[in-house]
């Protein structure tokens, strides 16, 4: 097996790695499966992401929505998800 040494920005590596994780891959795994289709294709591929649903952002909000429901006693709401 060959071994490929990059220099990336520090927050590049970091919010790759995290979006990896979230997609099940390791980062690795996930730039083996870019080169094999790069090689494949002759071309950039593909693109995988995560379903924005579940973004940590996202999450933050309804967990205080959930919240917010819980302490006034299960009334619900209107968010605003533009804040």
């Amino acid at each position: 097996m060959a071994q490929i040494s990059l220099r990336i920005e520090d927050e590049v590596k970091k919010k790759a790695e995290e979006a990896c994780a979230d997609i099940g891959l390791s980062l690795s795994s996930a730039i083996n499966i870019y080169l094999k289709k790069l090689g494949r294709e002759k071309r950039i591929p593909f693109e995988v992401s995560v379903d924005p649903f579940y973004s940590e952002e996202n999450m933050s909000r309804l967990r205080r929505s959930v919240a917010q429901m819980e302490a006034t006693g299960g009334t619900v709401h209107k968010v605003n998800f533009d804040d």
